[in-house]
């Protein structure tokens, strides 16, 4: 286990922002990550948990406690059962499941992070969720001091939730357990008609699982959500805020909202998500708000590829990053009366 003292913190993060932590764990470990998550409990220290810091917000002036980085290691596959450490960098786990020709996370191809974040999330991209194949959690549990392990029926998944979102000062994930599909090297049914155009077939095709997986790294990095050092669009959460899920009588005012703004006949997007539910385009929202690709005058910025990701341009803060979200936020909910709310976590500061 390394241990820093004053230790910065945004070189561990995809923005590149955030002030220093007072102390830096990293473990290597499932051992040395329950070790200094139970020290820090019996001192009253504040923990700050981080994996591959794809989805985090840090305060400028950092974290006064202890961060505890997992850097653990561990793939383990057996048929179609997939086990891997906390620490497994997620794109190259779905790599691996791609090579030896198991269907069910193509589609998650290209997204940043680390294995163990996926379930918090329950990350999703492309018409998969990590929630479809997911079958076990091994985590961390706080409260009770010991190490459990939670069927896929007890992470309470929903859209960009689960109860690892709902209880963060609870669990501390260390592995993760999937079961995949032996389709033949075909990937699962595609449910996204992005991915489906692009592949030139029908939504509900299968096709070979390095298509998939190619296509969407090409569709993901047309948008500027697969990583790279070089492009300021990539030095980003990704989609900076969820889709909004709104109730029929907020979808009915939303719509009538738009048709005052956009003229008669317009309609915003719209897709069922559960019995009187609808949830619509967060994008499509800020692009209509009148905040278009690279949007901003500042060292922070939507991305020139899509609109739902704001960007470090390099010598941004995180007070110019959140300044410019909470433009987005109030643009939007002047223009249409939908309030975005923010994806990552944020860590000494909010909207």
């Amino acid at each position: 286990m390394l241990e820093l003292h004053d230790a910065p913190l945004a070189p561990l993060t995809t923005f590149r922002l955030g002030g220093p932590a007072t102390r830096l764990i990293t473990a290597v470990t499932d051992a040395e990550v329950i070790d200094a998550v139970r020290e820090a409990d019996a001192a009253g220290t504040p923990l700050l948990v981080i994996g591959g810091g794809s989805n985090l917000v840090i305060g400028d002036k950092g974290f006064d406690g202890a961060a505890l980085h997992i850097a653990t290691r561990g793939v383990a596959l057996d048929g179609t059962a997939l086990e891997l450490a906390a620490g497994e960098v997620w794109s190259d786990a779905v790599a691996r499941t791609v090579e030896a020709g198991l269907a069910g996370v193509e589609c998650l191809a290209g997204i940043p992070g680390s294995a163990g974040a996926t379930p918090i999330q329950n990350v999703g991209a492309y018409g998969q969720e990590v929630s479809a194949t997911l079958t076990e959690v091994v985590a961390y549990d706080r409260a009770a001091g010991e190490t459990v392990t939670l069927t896929n029926e007890q992470c309470a998944f929903s859209y960009r939730h689960s109860r690892f979102k709902a209880e963060p000062e609870r669990y501390v994930v260390l592995r993760v357990r999937f079961r995949l599909e032996d389709a033949g090297g075909l990937s699962a049914p595609l449910k996204y008609a992005e991915t489906a155009r692009a592949l030139g077939v029908e939504a509900g095709d299968r096709v070979p699982l390095a298509a998939a997986r190619d296509t969407v790294l090409k569709l993901r990095a047309g948008k500027g959500m697969v990583l790279d050092p070089e492009d300021h669009d990539t030095w980003s959460a990704g989609s900076f805020f969820t889709n909004p899920i709104l109730d029929d009588a907020d979808f009915a005012a939303f719509r009538a909202r738009v048709g005052e703004r956009l003229g008669e006949g317009a309609e915003p997007p719209a897709y069922p998500a559960g019995p009187g539910r609808t949830k619509t385009s967060a994008a499509w929202l800020i692009d209509r708000a009148g905040f278009a690709k690279g949007y901003g005058a500042g060292p922070a910025r939507i991305s020139t590829k899509h609109t739902l990701a704001l960007t470090n341009r390099g010598e941004a803060t995180t007070e110019d990053l959140l300044a410019l979200a909470r433009e987005v936020v109030a643009g939007v909910r002047d223009a249409f009366g939908v309030t975005l709310v923010n994806e990552p976590v944020t860590v000494g500061v909010s909207l």
